[in-house]
């Protein structure tokens, strides 16, 4: 999700949990999840914003080039114009063994933060494997004024 008030800003989320927690930089994402089955992928990534952040998003989506991780995965992504107020972020839960090997099971917010970026903030924030939508982005509005 991108937004243009005077500079152009992107939305990204900081995931949750204790594993994450003191990591800033390179640690940020784009709203992103698994594609269920018989889901098709622009679905797929409406729901996941939905329940990472609580904000149901919707307008003019227009496909990025998927980019595949380090870990193997291919994430696939869209740009679409739209806006919301971070400071009411809420995300899901999930559950995790913390302390590790304590036998005391946690809940934790998949997604405890969020905030808009400037285009050289979020370059310095999201995941390495991630910088290619940021670029992307960038050409594609180039491209279209």
């Amino acid at each position: 999700m991108y937004r243009r008030r005077g500079e152009l800003k992107v939305f990204l989320i900081h995931p949750g949990g204790p594993f994450w927690a003191k990591k800033d930089a390179g640690a940020w994402s784009i709203p992103k999840g698994e594609i269920g089955e018989g889901e098709e992928p622009l679905q797929a990534a409406q729901r996941e914003f939905l329940e990472e952040t609580g904000f149901p998003i919707g307008g003019e989506f227009r496909p990025l080039e998927p980019l595949k991780q380090s870990g193997g995965k291919t994430v696939h992504a869209w740009a679409v114009e739209a806006d919301c107020d971070p400071s009411l972020l809420r995300s899901n839960l999930f559950s995790l063994e913390w302390p590790p090997k304590s036998g005391q099971t946690r809940e934790f917010p998949e997604v405890d933060r969020a905030a808009w970026f400037t285009i050289p903030q979020a370059r310095e924030k999201i995941l390495k494997g991630q910088i290619g939508f940021i670029d992307q982005l960038v050409g594609l509005l180039h491209n279209r004024s």
